[in-house]
């Protein structure tokens, strides 16, 4: 969940460092530091908050050197304090961490009686007294980093910088990501590719199990028993991971704006709209040979599958088995090798979802990712990979990502169809021709109802609860608005199946209880419309989501109805996901909380 930076350079560092941890910064903001060797020193500053805290800090006190270590946290062990702030340091070695340290209290145990004793909460400082230790012993760097490495469990990604090696830094992962940076002159590490795009022109990522040690002349990666490995260097695309706010105030609003051209660059991957088809890129899948499909993911990653799972069994009749990835391997449920798994992460780290993915591949899986992140390590280790293509997403709560992710689903959907034999040619057709408009709808949708929806936030922020209600895709849609808003706003919210209202969410209506329904005119539309009726009755807050013909065929007083133009049943997820994203969005902008970066949360999640 950390973001992780080092640099062993030919120049100052510390400003450097502070900038790749800005890109880092959506992967925690609890506290952020850096260490530097300065005339011969390991030399530290840390704070507690965000990043303009460190760059305070400074501002005030400055360091500076050539070789160094950066971190900004999302906090495990121990409050979000400046003594909880890595780096950790004990005696000439400085630790940054990425993941949990499962046997830290057995370890503090043990080195209870190491001088200094312990400054943090951390299961952190653990790593830096173990290497102090075996330094003290006699121990060269490299062996005492294996001697640790072979002691402590769980999941990790960790830099290490020693006083006594002051242009080197020793990098090991078993977990979250990490990857090495190829400069002129210069090498970096860094918890992925987007910390490292402006410095770097090559990449290799740390697989689990692998130590590097890492100066300027290179990189020699090793296992945890010190036997020499070879990991491949690639290319880094520095353009696509330069990225600004532009007019936006935030990266959310930007990201959600962003849909329409992301969204397109999906479907052009995936569709062949001059032909009317799906496309396949030589993925090795077959679905007509796939008796059951599972999907594992986590958040809104998981929702976007649940639409999928509408889809995919209504065009290719095919059975669909999700689950939120933290609970997947650990029902137990049957496995064939005729089944396919899937995989959704918008980062390719989560650390639960990859858990999943190993599981099913040790039980002969075939196995699928739906990933933003190529190089990641959920895509690494799959057998096909599909790329969703929404570009790099800054804000925390997923916007583009979710939309790319549902065009991706829905491109999936028409190609096993067409692979079982269950989707006609003409039906492919037309459903490929809507999925061609979807982006035209986007953009229409994004600057018609954003006014409605701002003045629609001021009301709405006057509101401790909230519910959700759909039917068929739109139930996945009241949990991801639900989820939207209880990100960024805090204001709790719930997200229900409309029909589930009288088996008890009704007893929460009354006046206090806006009810937000998300209902398209499709085949649901009547039985939604009843609920309605049920909330209406008990003095409940109608916020009313529907198209043109549902707005011209209810005739219930509501606090506000959204309309958006009408549309085929198929895509409107992707364009009903637009107004809920914008609505949570605004009342935050309202409410001023951080809208990029809510408390509590970050964007990858790589522990379990």
């Amino acid at each position: 969940m950390c973001g992780i930076v080092g640099i062993v350079g030919t120049g100052a560092v510390s400003e450097r460092m502070v900038d790749a941890l800005k890109r880092l910064e959506y992967r925690g903001y609890d506290s952020a530091g850096i260490a530097v060797i300065e005339n011969g020193s390991i030399v530290r500053r840390r704070a507690q908050g965000k990043l303009d805290n460190l760059r305070e800090v400074l501002a005030s006190s400055p360091v500076d050197g050539t070789t160094g270590i950066a971190h900004t946290r999302w906090a495990t062990h121990g409050v979000p304090n400046e003594a909880n702030a890595h780096p950790h340091i004990a005696d000439n070695v400085a630790v940054v961490h990425n993941g949990i340290i499962e046997n830290f209290a057995e370890l503090r145990a043990e080195l209870a009686h190491e001088p200094d004793g312990f400054e943090s909460d951390t299961d952190t400082e653990v790593v830096a007294k173990l290497l102090a230790k075996y330094r003290r012993e006699g121990m060269a760097p490299r062996d005492a980093v294996l001697a640790m490495l072979k002691k402590v469990t769980g999941a990790f990604a960790l830099v290490i910088l020693f006083q006594d090696r002051p242009e080197t830094l020793y990098v090991a992962r078993f977990g979250p990501p990490l990857a090495v940076g190829f400069g002129h002159g210069e090498m970096y590490v860094g918890s992925d590719a987007i910390a490292l795009a402006p410095f770097a022109d090559g990449i290799a990522y740390l697989e689990d199990g692998d130590m590097a040690i890492v100066d300027r002349d290179g990189v020699e990666f090793c296992d945890f028993d010190g036997n020499a490995l070879s990991r491949p260097r690639q290319p880094l695309q520095l353009a696509s991971m330069m990225i600004d706010k532009g007019n936006h105030r935030h990266f959310m609003e930007k990201e959600i704006f962003d849909q329409p051209e992301v969204v397109s660059h999906t479907f052009g991957h995936y569709c062949d709209f001059a032909h009317g088809r799906i496309a396949v890129n030589g993925d090795e899948i077959d679905f007509s040979r796939v008796s059951r499909l599972a999907i594992a993911a986590c958040g809104t990653a998981y929702l976007s599958g649940l639409i999928g799972k509408y889809w995919i069994e209504r065009f290719a009749r095919l059975p669909v088995e999700i689950d939120v990835a933290s609970e997947f391997r650990y029902r137990e449920m049957p496995l064939s090798p005729d089944e396919l798994a899937l995989f959704i992460s918008q980062s390719g780290e989560t650390a639960d979802t990859l858990a999943s993915l190993r599981y099913c591949k040790q039980n002969g899986l075939k196995t699928g990712a739906l990933v933003n992140v190529t190089g990641s390590t959920i895509a690494r280790e799959a057998d096909a990979v599909f790329p969703i293509l929404a570009g790099p997403e800054i804000s925390v709560a997923s916007t583009k990502a979710f939309t790319c992710q549902l065009a991706l689903m829905a491109s999936l959907a028409l190609r096993a169809g067409r692979e079982r034999g269950t989707l006609p040619v003409e039906e492919e057709k037309t459903l490929v021709h809507q999925l061609s408009e979807v982006p035209r709808l986007m953009n229409h949708v994004l600057h018609t109802v954003q006014p409605q929806i701002e003045k629609l936030a001021r009301d709405l922020s006057r509101f401790n609860h909230v519910l959700y209600l759909g039917r068929g895709t739109s139930y996945p849609l009241a949990l991801e608005g639900a989820l939207k808003l209880k990100e960024i706003t805090y204001i709790h919210a719930e997200g229900y199946a409309a029909g589930e209202l009288k088996h008890g969410p009704i007893a929460l209506i009354d006046e206090n209880m806006p009810v937000i329904v998300i209902a398209p005119y499709d085949r649901f539309f009547e039985k939604t419309v009843s609920n309605m009726q049920e909330v209406a009755a008990r003095d409940g807050r109608i916020i009313f989501i529907t198209d043109e013909r549902g707005a011209a065929a209810s005739k219930l007083e509501t606090m506000q109805t959204i309309v958006l133009p009408d549309m085929p049943e198929f895509i409107a997820p992707m364009i009903f996901a637009l107004p809920i994203q914008l609505l949570a969005y605004h009342t935050a902008v309202f409410m001023g909380t951080d809208a990029d970066q809510p408390r509590n949360l970050a964007k990858a999640v790589t522990v379990e």
